[in-house]
């Protein structure tokens, strides 16, 4: 076989007639004849002569027989082809793109709820999985921290970031704090600390607990230690999938025991997580397909994603999975859509954010 790379022997011809079963196939999910291929027509050549060069194309990488007796579908060097060099990319309708805005727009009370809403759409607007991977806990902004007294000993700390993402935790302190210095924490610990990072504010507060140990009064001890305990830098991120019974009527997935595959795909979120922060680097739109990742690869999936942002500051990862055979010249638009409108409405929204120390 020849490496399917080497795009250049392809003619004009060939390009037409790989495109057309490319298109044809994502249709039907039926493998496509060199027959099916004359019927259309656009080329005016024979079955004959249409088959001489399916023939060559299936030598070249780009097409292979399922059964012997079978037509032949795309293999993942195709699909990478036809999307680097074949397809045409429709913008997204003026509807649907009305229909994004209104919800990311009517559903932006917090960050956690726009995640939803952008996996729910991806989902929708495909037919596919929608997956939203939300940022790590360490690397988020913080805008303001709260102190609550709950009983006795124990105070909730409720964060919230630049982005409006919020995470709560229940801490326990060596003795019960008023209420009215719970405050005073709250307002010094924002004040102070309000544009970095959980992460660096963390790494700052246990250089300042090491270095005035010795001089530090009782308050400022205790602010110290509450945001050490409050200040929650180990979560993963984490990830928002919709849709998943959308495969189900999906031909490819008749066979049972591929079903059962994919289910447990999606369960593993931490490898969904890896997958996903894979496409961040370089920014735009990245399509994963076969031997790309291990996800792709098992299911015989692709996954396409792009980046979502607040400002310059890339957050996580959007994007939609499903069998390889879907809608390209559609999903790549909408997906590379959804991440601007998200990137947009979480800056809208959260745009109040502290300027980063």
């Amino acid at each position: 076989m020849l490496d399917a790379k080497d795009h250049g022997r392809l003619t004009a011809r060939d390009r037409e007639i790989l495109k057309d079963v490319i298109l044809t196939y994502i249709l039907s999910a039926e493998p496509v004849s060199s027959r099916s291929v004359a019927k259309h027509g656009k080329l005016g050549l024979s079955a004959a002569t249409i088959r001489n060069v399916m023939a060559d194309l299936e030598e070249w990488g780009y097409l292979m027989q399922p059964h012997t007796s079978a037509g032949r579908v795309p293999t993942a060097s195709a699909y990478h082809l036809f999307i680097g060099s074949m397809m045409e990319a429709r913008a997204v309708p003026a509807r649907e793109r009305r229909y994004i805005q209104e919800n990311l727009k009517s559903g932006a009370t917090d960050a956690d709820q726009l995640m939803g809403t952008a996996s729910h759409l991806l989902s929708e607007l495909s037919s596919q999985v929608g997956i939203v991977v939300t940022p790590a806990i360490g690397e988020t902004v913080l805008k303001a921290v709260d102190f609550i007294p709950v009983s006795g000993r124990k105070v909730l700390c409720v964060v919230v970031s630049s982005t409006g993402f919020i995470d709560n935790k229940v801490i326990e302190t060596e003795e019960e704090v008023p209420r009215e210095e719970l405050v005073r924490i709250s307002n010094y610990l924002t004040e102070n600390f309000g544009g970095s990072t959980l992460r660096e504010i963390r790494e700052r507060l246990l250089r300042m607990m090491s270095e005035e140990k010795a001089q530090m009064d009782r308050a400022l001890a205790r602010t110290l230690e509450l945001a050490r305990t409050g200040f929650s830098v180990d979560g993963a991120p984490g990830v928002v999938v919709d849709g998943t019974s959308m495969l189900l009527s999906k031909p490819e997935l008749s066979d049972v025991q591929r079903v059962r595959r994919m289910f447990e795909a999606f369960a593993d979120k931490a490898r969904l997580v890896k997958i996903l922060n894979q496409c961040i680097l370089g920014g735009g739109v990245r399509v994963l397909i076969g031997e790309d990742c291990e996800l792709t690869s098992e299911l015989d999936f692709s996954v396409v994603a792009a980046p979502y942002t607040v400002g310059e500051r890339p957050l996580g990862t959007l994007g939609i999975v499903g069998p390889s055979r879907m809608d390209y010249e559609t999903i790549i638009p909408l997906v590379n859509f959804l991440g601007e409108t998200l990137s947009r409405a979480l800056g809208e929204t959260f745009s109040g954010e502290p300027e980063r120390k």
